[in-house]
């Protein structure tokens, strides 16, 4: 189904049947309430919370709950988890839209720390996003994908990462007739063999010292982490990657344009290296050329042939 079709009958749904019906059950709702409950039944976390029926020792907690709580805490930006079993101590219809009845029910702030945890391992959030864009894009032809990352920030120190053995170094000049001098083949070039999840392993996710230059041209640091997005037509977006904050985008490209393949019908690129990559998929990319990014467009716009080198020149 189309994305429109689905947004606009999801909404009719929730405005004509679910927030009467819930406010005739729980009283009240507020605008963050209404909030929360288009994106409960936007995302169908439930779905996705494993379960374990029937095996021994003590059953956990409800997982569902506990997401749903997860999603609230997202809808409500509530920076600390103490907060939000405040909000859910003392508001209840948020209590009961999460699952819970009696303000005994809440779990304790190590509950929710454990099962953030096994949130993050199974990856819930990225396989909720990945059915809602097949759900939401499987007919639908996306012209243009713009690739692109962000700084995430976090209260977390560098993590200390063992250096590198030292490789011998070898006589400095021209190497002797017959002498083969043996490169080491970047991350770039070794992804190329690689399969998608091997490429995604092979990124690195530790905390780390980040720095770029922004918009206007003054360089900044942060420290934590960078995520890496595509995003379709009409802002939507349809994959993403979180890394350590000095991975270059171009690292993550290849890795993003691979998943990115699997929803999608066509993408395009700006890096040689991911162009080469695309056209091993059938795909093609446009790049643009040297000359129209230091030209500065005198004289107004390029001709397309000469603003956008095609992927087959690039690979030949």
């Amino acid at each position: 189904m189309p994305l429109r079709e689905f947004l606009t009958g999801m909404w009719d749904h929730i405005q004509a049947n679910l927030f009467p019906w819930l406010s005739e059950e729980l009283g009240p709702l507020t605008d963050t309430h209404r909030q929360l409950i288009s994106a409960l039944e936007l995302a169908r976390i439930d779905a996705f919370v494993h379960s374990w029926p029937g095996l021994p020792g003590r059953p956990p907690l409800d997982r569902a709950a506990l997401a749903r709580a997860f999603v609230a805490k997202a809808v409500m930006n509530v920076a600390m988890t103490s907060m939000l079993i405040h909000h859910l101590e003392v508001d209840k219809q948020l209590r009961r839209l999460c699952g819970w009845e009696r303000v005994g029910q809440v779990p304790s702030e190590s509950t929710f720390s454990r099962a953030f945890a096994e949130f993050a391992g199974s990856e819930l959030p990225s396989r909720v996003h990945e059915a809602l864009i097949k759900r939401t894009h499987k007919d639908r032809l996306v012209g243009h994908i713009s690739r692109d990352a962000t700084a995430i920030e976090a209260r977390e120190k560098p993590a200390n990462v063992a250096p590198e053995t030292p490789k011998p170094k070898r006589k400095r000049g021209r190497p002797k007739k017959g002498e083969v001098v043996e490169k080491e083949p970047r991350r770039l070039e070794r992804q190329a063999t690689m399969s998608p999840a091997e490429m995604i392993n092979d990124l690195p996710r530790h905390c780390t010292v980040g720095t770029k230059r922004n918009a206007k041209g003054h360089t900044i640091s942060w420290i934590a982490y960078k995520l890496h997005l595509d995003v379709a037509d009409g802002d939507i977006p349809v994959c993403g990657l979180l890394t350590s904050a000095s991975v270059h985008d171009s690292q993550a490209a290849i890795p993003l344009a691979t998943r990115t393949a699997g929803l999608l019908t066509r993408q395009k690129s700006g890096n040689t290296a991911v162009a080469i990559a695309c056209r091993n998929e059938g795909r093609r990319a446009l790049i643009l050329s040297p000359e129209f990014r230091m030209s500065g467009r005198p004289g107004g716009p390029l001709p397309v042939e000469r603003r956008c080198g095609e992927l087959t020149r690039a690979a030949e």
